[in-house]
């Protein structure tokens, strides 16, 4: 089926994909994130995620938490670097009582101080809980190495400090500065008609008059290669390295998602785990990423070792980017590849709650979707020298960043 954008009466976009699945999933999107925030505001994008759920006009924060458990739902959210994601999980019959609630949640928030504070020692211990897991801060902090003084290079979380600064007025600021009407998107998979779906969500959502954003993203050009050691007294060294990449609108990230997946995806098959793990021993997790943001790209390569095997990691991962760059992929080692990725694909939307993030984050972006069909079509024709082309322009060592925790 496709995915056809509609608008609301008030102009909001809805993407919806029916299916004849018992679990339903519906979402509201927001292009908003940590780079949206103001030097003053680090982690508020994350803080109004987590308090936006602490009561309504017309319910208390339980009544909030348990509209969708008390019939088997699941109500969760989540904030990345330029999103923050609402959504809901449920019984297909329950629709109505999903989509009312989510509506409740995004426009009568109250934010009542004493539950701003309460959060607040929520999220000090989430950041203590990253603090304490270094093979997780490493991430951040490279990040931040990278991005050094942009907006991109902010920790999701924030700080203590700036978490234990933070105010009712900052965090209705924040939702006035970035929730508005073209960086919003209402996202569902599910066993409703699309017709049924969107008299549902004009009754709850169209009604609202929403401004456009005057909001402008500052774009990151002033990447430079860096080392950094910090000492972390822990049994195990972890180490982060990479690039700057492709951004999410430019036609080479298909292949670099592929040559991403070649050299340390999900499978055990890749060549970084085979180089490093199988073969030598000398770490327990290795994997590649790649992250595409609006106007630039994030590629990194993680592991950890014993402290003695660093060297000899390093130079494992740098000898098997070396052969990708070098040496084109076979006939039949492409193919391999791209059946492994599709595969993966696939797999990866048999939790639809993960397809309805995904067709809504490509109508935030795109304002419009490809079918599954139309995504796994572009990977197929992927050609050997494509993955040749992207491997030498990102998968230079003298280009890369590093960040070693020991």
């Amino acid at each position: 089926m496709p995915h056809d954008i509609v608008r609301l009466r008030n102009g909001l976009r809805l993407i919806h994909k029916e299916t004849n699945s018992p679990i339903s999933h519906f979402g509201v999107l927001v292009n908003a994130g940590t780079r949206d925030e103001a030097s003053n505001q680090m982690g508020l994008a994350h803080f109004v995620e987590h308090t936006i759920f602490k009561g309504t006009e017309n319910r208390n924060a339980y009544h909030v938490i348990s509209r969708m458990e008390a019939v088997g739902g699941d109500l969760n959210a989540s904030t990345s670097k330029e999103e923050t994601y609402f959504h809901t999980s449920f019984l297909s019959k329950e629709y109505p009582r999903a989509v009312e609630l989510l509506s409740d949640i995004f426009f009568h928030a109250t934010f009542p101080e004493k539950e701003l504070e309460k959060e607040k020692t929520v999220v000090l211990e989430e950041i203590n809980y990253y603090q304490d897991s270094p093979a997780e801060l490493i991430f951040d902090d490279f990040e931040d190495l990278v991005f050094s003084g942009h907006p991109l290079g902010k920790n999701i979380l924030g700080t203590k400090a700036s978490v234990r600064k933070m105010k009712r007025q900052g965090v209705l600021d924040f939702i006035a500065q970035n929730y508005t009407l073209d960086n919003i998107v209402l996202a569902s998979v599910g066993d409703i008609s699309a017709k049924r779906l969107l008299r549902l969500c004009e009754q709850y959502f169209g009604g609202y008059e929403m401004p456009q954003t005057n909001r402008k993203r500052t774009p990151f050009t002033t990447y430079k290669p860096d080392n950094k050691f910090v000492r972390k007294n822990t049994a195990q060294t972890n180490v982060v390295l990479g690039n700057i990449a492709y951004s999410i609108t430019e036609d080479k990230r298909v292949p670099f998602l592929l040559l991403t997946n070649i050299l340390g995806g999900q499978g055990m098959n890749t060549r970084l785990n085979m180089s490093v793990r199988e073969k030598k021993g000398m770490a327990y997790a290795i994997e590649s990423s790649y992250t595409p943001f609006s106007d630039i790209g994030l590629f990194t390569t993680y592991f950890g070792c014993d402290p003695h095997n660093r060297e000899n990691c390093v130079e494992l991962i740098y000898k098997e980017m070396k052969k990708v760059r070098e040496q084109k992929l076979g006939t039949m080692q492409l193919y391999y590849a791209k059946q492994q990725f599709v595969g993966q694909l696939n797999l990866s939307y048999e939790p639809k709650l993960t397809e309805m993030l995904s067709i809504g984050h490509a109508a935030l972006f795109f304002d419009e979707v490809d079918t599954i069909e139309e995504s796994l079509s572009e990977i197929r024709d992927i050609t050997a020298d494509e993955i040749l082309e992207v491997a030498n322009e990102i998968l230079q060592p003298e280009k890369f960043s590093m960040l070693t925790f020991e």
